[in-house]
């Protein structure tokens, strides 16, 4: 796919049984930094889940690995490509290294720019979904967004960006978080449902402590990058679905045992609620044998 002057490479995955005549979910997969599209769909189970659920999955290779930057492959979010967090401060501290790409020249403000300029993401990624919808029949009321690390934090921007928001039932971002100080909730004032998936081990993207509502930092080698807190992010969102964080986020079932999943909205009976935080003893890992089923699960019970 062509698209702002640039071939686009991404994989699709068709499950078993789908039929041209009955519309299927959507789901968009995004890559972590350095990645491409076989890093999900080159997963068994990743697609053999799908195949069960009857998801369409589509996994794009973001940018960078090409002219002009031949650098990792990446999605470019809220602060990555200026460099400054929500508050005009730089989103690494000293002595974390330069990977800034060559077409973020005229962008960045500083040498914590870490991902590609070359392309609008956001843009490209809500014409990928006219393109597979213009050759598969997709349900426009089940379009989802998830990805790993990089594109988990892309994913968060798909659904805070106002542009994007509306294409989208659901997101589910699995351990990346937006960088410091870009706090916004839901970009539509209808109901987007967000889970997010992180790691209580992990130093690239730490998520912080139950109810802290401060930053994070990186402390994997030299790399010093600030995040939003899974608490900081969740509370926001929460209070965008109308529930109270007055009182500290209750525990969820989500039926694994290797989570602890909390929500601040109120949920009946089995009902899954619209802003769910899972935390894992696990460091900057994808886990699929367990959060791709959890991540389907949550998708499935936000099909309305």
């Amino acid at each position: 796919m062509n698209y702002d002057g640039i071939d686009r490479t991404f994989r699709v995955h068709v499950p078993k049984g789908y039929k041209n005549n009955t519309a299927a979910p959507l789901a968009l997969v995004f890559h972590g930094w350095g990645g491409d599209e076989n890093e999900f769909l080159g997963n068994r189970s990743v697609r053999s889940l799908a195949d069960r659920r009857g998801y369409i999955l589509v996994a794009p290779r973001g940018l960078g690995s090409g002219d002009p930057d031949y650098k990792y492959n990446s999605w470019t979010f809220s602060g990555s490509d200026s460099g400054l967090d929500g508050n005009g401060r730089p989103i690494c501290g000293p002595g974390t290294p330069d990977y800034s790409y060559p077409s973020c020249l005229d962008v960045k403000y500083n040498s914590c720019s870490w991902t590609q300029c070359q392309s609008n993401d956001v843009a490209f990624a809500l014409a990928l979904v006219d393109y597979v919808k213009a050759h598969l029949n997709v349900d426009p009321a089940r379009v989802y967004a998830t990805g790993g690390s990089n594109g988990g934090m892309f994913t968060w921007e798909l659904g805070q960006n106002s542009d994007s928001a509306g294409t989208f039932r659901a997101i589910a971002p699995l351990i990346g978080l937006p960088h410091r100080g870009y706090l916004d909730a839901q970009g539509k004032t209808s109901d987007m449902p967000v889970l997010v998936i992180t790691g209580t081990r992990d130093t690239v993207v730490p998520p912080g402590d139950w109810e802290d509502d401060s930053f994070t930092t990186t402390s994997n080698g030299s790399d010093r990058y600030y995040y939003t807190g899974a608490s900081a992010i969740t509370q926001v969102w929460a209070l965008a679905h109308d529930c109270s964080i007055d009182k500290p986020a209750k525990p969820f079932d989500d039926g694994n045992r290797k989570t602890d999943c909390r929500t601040y909205c109120d949920t009946s009976g089995s009902e899954w609620p619209a802003v769910l935080d899972c935390r894992a003893r696990m460091g900057h890992t994808y886990s699929f044998s367990w959060a791709w089923p959890l991540i389907l699960n949550f998708f499935d019970a936000h099909s309305d």
